[in-house]
């Protein structure tokens, strides 16, 4: 993606700003969320947001960069950017809720487990 040399005019930029962030937030569902980023993103700008998730995950995870390196086919200097903004509160707010519902995922298998074993 190329962004253009000419600034965005700060007051556009802040009012653009609250216009995409307040519409992403009334956003209900993932398909939702889906459907306005396919549209909004281009293929490239999607993968690189999925392929940055993809290292916050396995650095909290304690992964090696050469293991994400070579999972998440990136290069070191993505890793390390990634990595240098993993404390920020945006990353943590996300670590957050993935591990949150690894947990849940993780419980509900077990519970569901429990209960065929007594009822069958």
């Amino acid at each position: 993606m190329q962004l253009s040399n000419n600034p965005l005019n700060k007051n556009i930029e802040k009012q653009l700003s609250e216009m995409m962030y307040g519409i992403l937030a009334e956003l209900r569902t993932p398909e939702e969320v889906k459907m306005v980023m396919n549209d909004v993103l281009t293929e490239g700008e999607r993968m690189a947001i999925l392929k940055r998730l993809g290292i916050a995950v396995y650095l909290d995870k304690g992964r090696s960069y050469e293991d994400v390196k070579n999972n998440i086919k990136v290069s070191s200097a993505t890793i390390a950017s990634v990595a240098e903004n993993l404390g920020n509160s945006g990353w943590q707010e996300m670590i957050k809720r993935i591990k949150a519902e690894e947990w849940a995922t993780e419980w509900t298998g077990k519970i569901s487990g429990g209960i065929k074993k007594i009822f069958g």
